[in-house]
């Protein structure tokens, strides 16, 4: 039975956007894994009541039923185990606070410059609850959080070290791509699937690597619709 992924979509059933649906296509990917995926959104909270969970990505293989991103990775190296992405016991302590740093620094400065074109993104009638699930999170409107150069400058400082690590080593993970790549990956896809707002400047290690993260695996990643597309 092919494996089946659950995945948010915006206004077209075709935009997916979620950075972390993203690590897990990608994860598969990687894996050579052939799964399909069941467009998801927001307030569609009883099509996920098998999974006891209310948000994607959730992943499906066979009976076993697997929710959150970085335990889909996690499941997906113990299940499948040729190329491995996450490594164990040191490898894996850094992985894991690579997935922090992502989290609570990259993608809050993405936030802060996509904020409003991420809620144009999505659909019509999910964008109340998003609107009122994320300003209560950030006690302010998406309006006044939204702010482009803001975010674009924290986004160049807190991207400093991976910066650096780029200019000797063509992924993260060295000569070719794993977990820490598809961490940063996803929440920056997330922004490009989104916004056509530019993140980083041209020639930047960041940028050179995300388009060669875009080409990797067949180019599964350049093939998802963009706003840009619509």
């Amino acid at each position: 039975m092919a494996l089946k992924l659950y995945d948010l979509c915006g206004r077209d059933e075709r935009l997916r956007f979620s950075p972390y649906c993203w690590r897990v296509r990608m994860a598969l990917a990687h894996k050579g894994l052939e799964f399909t995926t069941v467009a998801w959104r927001f307030l569609d909270k009883k099509a996920l009541e098998f999974a006891d969970y209310d948000k994607v990505p959730v992943l499906c293989d066979s009976d076993q039923v697997v929710t959150d991103s970085f335990e889909i990775m996690r499941y997906l190296d113990k299940a499948y185990p040729d190329a491995p992405m996450l490594g164990e016991g040191a490898s894996y302590q850094r992985v894991l606070l690579f997935k922090y740093f992502v989290e609570r620094s990259v993608t809050p400065a993405l936030f802060r410059i996509i904020a409003m074109d991420l809620l144009a993104a999505i659909h019509p009638n999910d964008r109340d609850y998003f609107r009122k699930t994320r300003e209560a999170r950030f006690g302010c409107t998406l309006e006044e959080f939204h702010q482009p150069e803001q975010g674009k400058q924290q986004l160049k400082q807190v991207l400093a070290p991976v910066r650096d690590l780029l200019r000797d080593s063509a992924f993260l993970d060295g000569d070719a791509p794993a977990g820490s790549d598809y961490l940063l990956f996803g929440s920056m896809m997330w922004a490009h699937v989104v916004s056509t707002q530019t993140l980083v400047e041209a020639g930047d290690p960041v940028d050179e690597w995300f388009k060669r993260m875009l080409s990797v695996h067949g180019g599964e990643a350049s093939k998802a619709l963009t706003v840009r597309d619509l």
